[in-house]
């Protein structure tokens, strides 16, 4: 199966440039059975990848364009009368698909941010009181604009805690933006991308992640990492038990990309940034992937 993930990453990157550590975190997190929160500059690759990873993975995917007027029923769908049938009929909304891009995510209302909480946590939404599962797999990725702020109505924190990770794809290099002018005279496109994995072996590979070994002392340091997030004194709100919980599940995850059935402590390095930042409230306006990577440097392992 691990032949699986080095073809996927493969497939990937056919459509998107010299972005490596980009499609492993976004891998990660669909191995994690998390979700994936992208803040960059628009035209840096947000939606292709998201795109290109459904088609890899043979998965419905839906797109949200989300904007001030959009509202929870046309996210999460709604009941319609039906005149023929003289009763009510459920009209399932865009979330009902394995990859759902909600693109530009914090122009939505906080109305409508709140119908994704549900099913990104439980995979299910609820409609006039009837509860209906989302197919599975189920993957959120989600996309804003880190320095557009205007008509913006930021994330919460109950949101922003719903997703695994938090990257950017950022610019590309010289070469990566030559490279990408060079494939444009004959350019692979998303529909020329050919499936190299199917939804069930996802579910299979989801399964075999949950057996990557993590021994005690690591899962002490993971912990330590989080509380020490909580009494610092450059953080207003601290990391919580979910994002305890994410960064085990996303080490376990980047272990078995990397060929190996257990947990190392650079793997938890190196994740921390992605999966713990955007959890931080720091304090005086301080960046939050600097306090983390302050902490890494002053938590030792027992």
């Amino acid at each position: 199966m691990r032949d699986k993930i080095t073809i996927l990453k493969e497939n990937l990157a056919r459509t998107i440039v010299g972005k490596d550590d980009a499609i492993k975190l976004v891998i990660v997190a669909l191995l994690s059975g998390g979700h994936a929160l992208l803040e960059d500059v628009p035209g840096v690759g947000k939606t292709l990848l998201a795109k290109s990873l459904a088609r890899s993975i043979n998965g419905k995917f839906q797109r949200i364009q989300c904007t001030p007027d959009l509202l929870p029923s046309d996210v999460t769908g709604t009941n319609i009368w039906n005149p023929n049938s003289r009763e009510f009929e459920f009209l399932a909304g865009p979330a009902f698909a394995n990859i759902l891009l909600t693109d530009e995510i914090n122009r939505a209302t906080p109305r409508t941010q709140s119908s994704l909480l549900e099913v990104m946590e439980e995979k299910q939404i609820t409609v006039d009181g009837v509860a209906r599962f989302v197919p599975s797999p189920f993957f959120v990725i989600a996309t804003q604009n880190p320095v557009e702020y205007q008509g913006t109505f930021p994330l919460p924190e109950a949101q922003m805690d719903r997703f695994t990770i938090s990257f950017s794809l950022g610019y590309p290099s010289f070469d990566e933006e030559l490279l990408m002018l060079e494939r444009q005279l004959n350019p692979t496109t998303v529909n020329e991308l050919s499936p190299c994995i199917s939804l069930e072996e996802v579910a299979q590979l989801q399964k075999q992640v949950t057996q990557v070994k993590v021994t005690k002392e690591l899962q002490k340091y993971i912990v330590n990492i989080v509380s020490a997030s909580r009494v610092d004194d450059e953080i207003t709100l601290g990391v919580s038990p979910r994002g305890t919980i994410a960064l085990q599940k996303a080490s376990q995850s980047f272990a078995f990309l990397d060929g190996r059935d257990y947990v190392i402590p650079d793997d938890i390095k190196f994740l921390a940034p992605s999966v713990l930042s955007h959890r931080l409230i720091p304090s005086g306006g301080r960046n939050a992937k600097v306090i983390v990577a302050r902490l890494l440097n002053t938590i030792a392992i027992d």
